[in-house]
Order: C-alpha cells, then sequence, then structure tokens
C-alpha cells in the first residue's frame, strides 16, 4: 500500500493544470469515494487505536505514529453511514486538513486515478444541503463521491468565527466593497462569509471557479469597469470544473479582469502553494481555516491595493 502514494511530490505538479489524482477507496458497500492525492499524506493498514473515553462518535481512537499522536476517525460515521468494523484489513487514510493531521479509517482502498477538475462535478440538485458531497465524478461508468471533509472536521471540532478588532473594516469604508468567494465546500463558504461578516464586508458566493469565471465576467460584460462590482476575490484551490489556480490564471489573462485582487484561500498548505501563488499571479495565499488570520490578510490586502486607508500609526508618546 505505501507503494501507492509513492511519488506524491511529483504528483502535486498537476495542480496548476486544472488537474488532479484521486485515490479512491470505500466505506462499505458497492458505493467509491475518492480524495485529492494532495491531501493524503500516506495509506496504511490501521494500527491498534487507544480509545478516548468521552470523545466524539466518529473518533475512533488516537494512534501514535513516528512519535506522533493522531486522532483517528470513522469516516462512514462521519457520512451518516454504518460504523467500519474493525478488523486487521482496515486502513487509515493520513491526511493534511487545516493545518492538522488526522486518519480517516475506510473499509478498504483501491487505486489512484488522474482526472481533470472539468470531469469533476458539482453535486446533483435535490440531494439537499446534509449531504456530505462536495463533488461527484464517473469512473468506468461508476459514480464516485468526493466528500466534504471540511464539513466533517467542522462538525468535529465546531465553527467558532472571531476577528481582532483592528482588522474590522469602519461601515463608512465598507459600503463600497464587495467580495467575491469562489469555494465548493458550503461549510468552507459558511465560514468566510462569516468572518467577513464581522470584519463588515459584504461578499457574493460561488460554488466553483467556473461559476466564480462567469459572475466576473458578466459583470464586465456591459463595459462597466469590474471595480463597480467587485474588488477582491476570495478563491478555494480544489474546486469541481476548475480550480483556483486555473481561475486565477483566466482572470490575469483577461485586460478586462486582471487587475482584481486575488487571495487563494485553501486546506492544501506547504511552501508548493507559495510557489504556485506568484507562478499564476495571485496576490496572496492563506491556509484554512482560522478567521483571525483571514479578517487580517483580507484587510492588509485591501490596504496594499488601496482599497482601505491604513490604519493611524500610534503616538507612543501619549
Amino acid at each position: 500500500m505505501a507503494g501507492m502514494m509513492d511519488g506524491v511530490d511529483q504528483r502535486t505538479n498537476l495542480v496548476g493544470e486544472n488537474r488532479l489524482e484521486l485515490l479512491l477507496f470505500g466505506l462499505g458497500g458497492r458505493q467509491k469515494y475518492g480524495i485529492n492525492v494532495f491531501k493524503v499524506q500516506e495509506v496504511i493498514q490501521c494500527p491498534p487505536l487507544t480509545a478516548l473515553p468521552k470523545a466524539h462518535p466518529i473518533v475512533r481512537g488516537i494512534a501514535n505514529m513516528r512519535g506522533k499522536t493522531i486522532t483517528i476517525m470513522d469516516l462512514a460515521m462521519a457520512i451518516g453511514r454504518k460504523p467500519i468494523e474493525m478488523a486487521e484489513d482496515q486502513y487509515l487514510i493520513v491526511t493534511e486538513y487545516n493545518r492538522s493531521t488526522q486518519g480517516f479509517l475506510v473499509s478498504s482502498v483501491d487505486r489512484i486515478v488522474n482526472m481533470n477538475w472539468k470531469e469533476i462535478m458539482a453535486p446533483p440538485r435535490g440531494v439537499g444541503k446534509n449531504n456530505y458531497m462536495t463533488a461527484v465524478t464517473k469512473i468506468e461508468e461508476q459514480l464516485v463521491e468526493i466528500i466534504d471533509v471540511e464539513k466533517v472536521m467542522a462538525e468535529l471540532v465546531g465553527m467558532e468565527i472571531e476577528v481582532a478588532s483592528e482588522s474590522t473594516v469602519d461601515s463608512s469604508e465598507a459600503t463600497s466593497i464587495k467580495l467575491l468567494v469562489a469555494d465548493d465546500s458550503l461549510v468552507a463558504r459558511k465560514q468566510v462569509k462569516a468572518t467577513l461578516d464581522k470584519v463588515g464586508l459584504e461578499c457574493d458566493l460561488a460554488k466553483n471557479g467556473a461559476e466564480a469565471l462567469e459572475m466576473l465576467q458578466a459583470a464586465v460584460a456591459d463595459g462597466k469597469p469590474l471595480s463597480e462590482t467587485y474588488d477582491v476575490m476570495i478563491s478555494d484551490i480544489e474546486m469541481p470544473e476548475m480550480d483556483g489556480y486555473t481561475l486565477t490564471t483566466e482572470v490575469r489573462a483577461d485586460d478586462r479582469l486582471k487587475g482584481l485582487p486575488i487571495m487563494l484561500h485553501t486546506s492544501l498548505s506547504g511552501t508548493f502553494n507559495s510557489n504556485m501563488v506568484k507562478k499564476v499571479g495571485a496576490d496572496r495565499f492563506v491556509a484554512k481555516f482560522d478567521a483571525p488570520e483571514l479578517a487580517r490578510e483580507v484587510r492588509e490586502l485591501m490596504v496594499e491595493k488601496g482599497l482601505l486607508k491604513p490604519d493611524a500609526p500610534v503616538d507612543e508618546d501619549n
């Protein structure tokens, strides 16, 4: 199984080409699920777990891996399915989300497939807001569900939105500023919107990069400058149909849109993303999810671009 994850560093080069590789796995039954390889640190057979008294029901225990203790979650239980029966052939998918490492218990691991983000589609209409799909695709005529792990994590640890007072925007300045937020995760969109509400800023929401690009193009279709509609865009990287890197590239290639300040906000972390920010022409990269940091970075970006006045310097003599 370790061989399946060999060469992950090379696979990250797919990001920026509107491509990804999915690790396919099962949770019992015939339904297949997928997770972006870029978020996976390793896939191993489940080691012995130590139970935690009074833990959340989806937490099956903790495991010590290379001197580090990580929380192990039953991914089937997390999305409302039957718990995975513990056996010698169960696997852990060890991932990094939102600056934390965790293990997801799964019943089987299949293979890795190379795909274009255009083949990854938003969940069908009518599935309701309580589903755990962030996207779907078809592989060999079989439907594969891509789980909204950010929703799973938010339900486990809760969502608390607090921002520092120095990150808020005066109402006299805020009325002329509007942001566009693109993210395929409903929970992530709610988190960003709640943070911007605390800051005092208005935003529109897009469910993926393709929808965000359509909204930007519509804003300038009649010749109006983009600044009359949007002043800043905050975009996730992983999104169906068009990823955040490709969205940024498309914006920078359009003379009507290219001046838009862009912040990439994602659970994909590391120096690789910082390099990609420069490559595609984004202005900033912020790892999910820290509301005070997001608020601070948004304010600093708007000051940098002349959308807000800098804070008055503190007079240390008074």
